[in-house]
């Protein structure tokens, strides 16, 4: 019998949370620029822990996105959703940064080059060219299945090609509660059209995991994402003029535009 079949018989099945999975995720990824893991000498608890929840039965060093993806589903589970604005900021095309908040009763506003501006006459969210409110991205169904049948549902007719898209904004471009970011995150794992790259840096070297997938353009769209923090970390187009888009930060705050 091997060292973690007597800890399972002896403790059971480990009951892993959210912090213990960030953890073991660092492990794995620093895995795999050395030829064996460090942490198997690390106690046996700890151990069997980590291979039980996060990569079981993989061979050591082997990673599958599929993995990757559930394992930042189950970290966006656990994050926080409290604030009174939900803060978006990014960088285009490496130079240009942009700002959003957005209260929970639907007020928003966008800076750019130093310049607030209220939003007014459309709603600051969309999905495939139609507006979303607050409310709406609210009520989204916390179900992996159901998540994607609903979006799949505000789609327009023929327009099939962008489920991966549509889902995979809800991970970072709107204020989705964790349910629903988990459930997207489940829901991409199951795109056979979801390619994963393995691991990359960011345009600010920040590490991450990279998954593209094709819009209906023909256009490849790749995010780079952190399965420990299940941020998204950048979104960039294939091709010459394409987007290209840094995530300086996404999520709730109390600080809101400093308006004059």
């Amino acid at each position: 019998m091997d060292e973690l079949a007597r800890v399972r018989d002896l403790y059971g099945e480990p009951r892993p949370g959210p912090h213990d999975q960030a953890r073991v995720w660092r492990r794995v990824q620093a895995g795999r620029r050395r030829s064996r893991l460090p942490w198997l000498a690390v106690p046996a608890v700890a151990t069997a822990l980590a291979l039980a929840f996060v990569i079981p039965g993989l061979p050591e060093r082997h990673i599958d996105g599929r993995s990757v993806l559930l394992s930042a589903a189950t970290t966006a589970a656990a994050t926080g959703s409290e604030g009174t604005y939900w803060h978006v900021s990014k960088l285009h095309g490496g130079t240009r940064v942009t700002e959003l908040w957005v209260t929970r009763q639907g007020r928003a506003w966008i800076a750019e080059q130093g310049e607030i501006t209220r939003v007014t006459g459309r709603s600051p969210f969309s999905m495939a060219g139609r507006d979303l409110t607050y409310q709406q991205i609210q009520a989204l169904p916390s179900d992996a299945a159901a998540l994607r049948a609903r979006v799949a549902a505000i789609l327009p007719a023929g327009s099939e090609g962008l489920l991966a898209d549509a889902l995979s904004g809800l991970l970072w471009t709107k204020p989705s509660t964790p349910g629903v970011r988990a459930a997207a995150y489940r829901a991409l794992a199951d795109l056979p059209e979801v390619r994963y790259l393995g691991a990359r840096q960011d345009a600010r070297g920040r590490a991450g995991e990279a998954f593209s997938f094709d819009l209906p353009s023909g256009v490849e769209r790749t995010l780079i994402i952190d399965p420990v923090t299940s941020q998204v970390l950048s979104c960039e187009d294939g091709g010459h003029g394409g987007r290209s888009e840094i995530v300086l930060g996404a999520g709730w705050t109390d600080r809101g535009p400093d308006l004059p």
